[in-house]
């Protein structure tokens, strides 16, 4: 049974940081691209970040490019996603997700952790 568990969120003040993580098991992850999610009250849910399998192509929403830095081991079956300079519109549940065919369509998520940027 696939399984992914985010951890890392908080309470922080604007330009403050965080990093998130995102545990999973269940099966080897090194083939397969992972990416991760927001949802902030009242909005829909967004993309923030993806990570190819091989760790060296990584995609960023324009709203966090230069800010959030995503990140894998393979080897731990973990991925991170290293937020800095938080703004309060960064306020959400974050989600880890795979995508277990290379399509986009993100088979299996996390439960999500909260993060909260205070002004």
């Amino acid at each position: 049974q696939v399984q992914l568990v985010e951890s890392g969120g908080g309470l922080v003040q604007a330009g403050g940081s965080l990093r998130l993580s995102c545990a999973a098991s269940g099966r080897s992850f090194a083939h397969h691209g992972m990416g991760w999610f927001r949802q902030a009250p009242g909005k829909e849910r967004e993309f923030v970040a993806v990570i190819r399998w091989s760790g060296g192509n990584t995609g960023y929403a324009d709203s966090v490019k230069g800010r959030f830095t995503i990140s894998r081991d393979n080897a731990k079956n973990t991925m991170y996603l290293q937020m800095n300079s938080l703004k309060t519109e960064d306020t959400a549940i974050y989600y880890c997700a795979l995508d277990l065919f290379g399509d986009g369509s993100y088979e299996y998520w996390g439960q999500g952790t909260q993060v909260t940027v205070s002004s």
